[in-house]
């Protein structure tokens, strides 16, 4: 566990595993941390890449704190990552991403594409419109947050409710906006992508998982019998699709 400063962000991460190996890098999901997202994870990867995982900023243990929320906080928390990565020397990686996270990762290969040797991503699919408008204002009053998330970003239960009704209120941003978070940039996007989305994911359907993968040169979706949490609900699934992915493109190289 290590701390640097990038970007105007305290940023807290993980680097792990093996030297002189690919670099994958795991970017985490809405009001958590590397390590309570993704700890199985590292754990399965590092024996074969050098794994990174970053805290993004206000999160975790990473400041500055409370964490704010603009409609641009996708492509920031993007180009935190592309400068944590720059300032970590890292030329090129697999960057890896679920549900906000996952947006972020969806990001990086426009923004940065000099950094991304390919993107993956689940729980995400670029795009918000109209029809999420309910499910976003339903996050409203947050009763559904236990403990074990509240409790891990070093502020107090006010400013986390402050956090939820930021977040919140960025979403609808992008909805009223438009609602384009990358989906519009997605041709841009020259790596090999893989896309993951559960069947019963409400938030990102599989239909808005198409529009995006069929404007990616190299792009591909597969769909799981799940929820938004692929990775827990189908760990066994979710890692041979990964892996066979991660393989595929080292192997080309």
């Amino acid at each position: 566990m290590s701390v640097i400063e990038v970007n105007g962000a305290t940023i807290d991460y993980c680097d792990t595993g093996s030297e002189g190996k690919p670099v994958v890098v795991l970017i985490h999901g809405w009001l958590s941390a590397w390590d309570a997202q993704f700890s199985p994870e590292i754990e399965w990867l590092q024996p074969h890449y050098r794994v990174i995982a970053p805290t993004r900023r206000g999160y975790g243990r990473s400041g500055p704190k409370p964490r704010q929320y603009s409609r641009d906080f996708y492509r920031r928390d993007a180009e935190d990552i592309a400068a944590f990565l720059d300032a970590l020397d890292v030329d090129q990686a697999h960057i890896v991403g679920f549900s906000d996270g996952g947006e972020v990762a969806l990001l990086m290969p426009i923004i940065r594409p000099d950094l991304v040797r390919s993107v993956v991503a689940w729980g995400a699919v670029g795009f918000f419109g109209p029809e999420f408008r309910d499910q976003i204002e339903a996050y409203w009053p947050p009763t559904w947050l236990g403990p074990e998330r509240r409790d891990i970003h070093g502020v107090t239960p006010e400013q986390v409710d402050q956090m939820v009704r930021g977040w919140m209120g960025a979403m609808l941003e992008i909805i009223d906006s438009g609602g384009n978070i990358s989906r519009n940039e997605a041709h841009l996007i020259a790596c090999p992508l893989l896309l993951m989305l559960g069947q019963g994911d409400p938030l990102n359907p599989e239909y808005a998982g198409r529009q995006l993968v069929e404007r990616v040169p190299d792009g591909q979706l597969v769909m799981f019998d799940c929820g938004h949490a692929i990775h827990r609900e189908q760990p066994e699934l979710f890692r041979q699709t990964l892996w066979e992915f991660l393989q595929r493109i080292d192997a080309a190289d």
